[in-house]
């Protein structure tokens, strides 16, 4: 392999790799939730062989940094593919493009220069891609560990260090991931929100000089919407302090308060309906009462309260 331009030839083919991600994050969350990845990562017998978890939470819970905490521990390359809808299967793997002299270059996708490295490949947002794309990685997440490239003609097999995991986002604007390849994306690590303790660590450590009361005023915001189900993450508090230190940067002589402030940068942040958590927290919940349940196949063809219904 160059160590300059990064190639690698397969098969008399070269592959102009990708170039892997700093993964300096710390993880300040809950500790045995780093352990459980980390788990699945290793090798405790010749014949045995890594997982692939799934990482699934809410949008904004520290899924990414998650995992690049854990390669960052394991001191190996991290490479992250940002998975997209319109995704496909030579996106995942191995794309031509034009080079320099007007030549095609295939170039490798951070998937498989992970493959080819022995680095750490981390799928972000796995399931708001399609079947089509996660059919293309079925032989690499079970015991064969190796794609094949139509498109460059070459089959490509994981390195031996080679580690890979899914996030996966809990909310509507996704697709379901198939269940033969859900079976191989085990085990479920379920990433919460921290508990205030961790939350006040976490926005300490990304905005280290913002002022204690308004890192105090977040939190409380933040862990009141836990409470209430509302889906505010420390990503959001994140960006609401950033906001309020800025307006307060913008004008030290403002008239107003650093409360105001903060109120102001709420709703700039959130949106008018995150000064009011629970009335807001009501109205969703009779959003979601609201919606009918699913319905069986014979509620079709049958009244409910007819005698022949399958159900009754």
């Amino acid at each position: 392999m160059n160590p300059i331009n990064r190639t690698i030839v397969v098969d008399n083919v070269p592959l102009r790799l990708a170039q892997p991600v700093p993964s300096d994050q710390v993880w300040i969350g809950d500790r045995e939730l780093l352990n459980q990845l980390l788990a699945c990562w290793l090798v405790i017998d010749p014949r045995d062989l890594p997982l692939t978890p799934r990482i699934v939470g809410e949008p904004g819970v520290g899924k990414t940094t998650l995992a690049m905490a854990a390669a960052k521990e394991r001191k190996q390359e991290l490479f992250i593919l940002q998975c997209t809808a319109d995704m496909r299967p030579e996106d995942l793997l191995i794309t031509p493009v034009l080079g320099e002299s007007g030549s095609i270059v295939y170039q490798a996708s951070a998937l498989v220069t992970a493959m080819l490295t022995g680095g750490i490949c981390l799928l972000d947002e796995g399931n708001r891609m399609n079947e089509k794309s996660w059919a293309s990685l079925a032989s690499l997440l079970d015991h064969r560990r190796r794609v094949e490239s139509i498109v460059a003609g070459i089959q490509i097999q994981a390195h031996q260090e080679f580690r890979c995991c899914v996030t996966m986002n809990e909310d509507a604007s996704t697709y379901e991931v198939p269940d033969y390849i859900l079976s191989r994306l085990q085990p479920s690590l379920k990433v919460g929100f921290p508990d205030r303790e961790q939350e006040l660590a976490i926005l300490r450590y990304h905005i280290p000089f913002a002022p204690a009361e308004i890192l105090e005023m977040t939190v409380d915001f933040l862990q009141r919407a836990h409470r209430l189900d509302l889906n505010f993450s420390v990503r959001d508090g994140i960006h609401l302090v950033q906001y309020a230190l800025k307006r307060l940067a913008q004008d030290p002589a403002h008239p107003l308060s650093r409360d105001a402030v903060w109120r102001d940068a709420l709703i700039k942040v959130l949106g008018d309906e995150a000064m009011d958590l629970d009335q807001l927290a009501q109205r969703r919940k009779q959003t979601l009462g609201s919606q009918p349940l699913p319905r069986g196949l014979g509620d079709f063809f049958f009244e409910e309260d007819d005698p022949l219904h399958p159900d009754r």
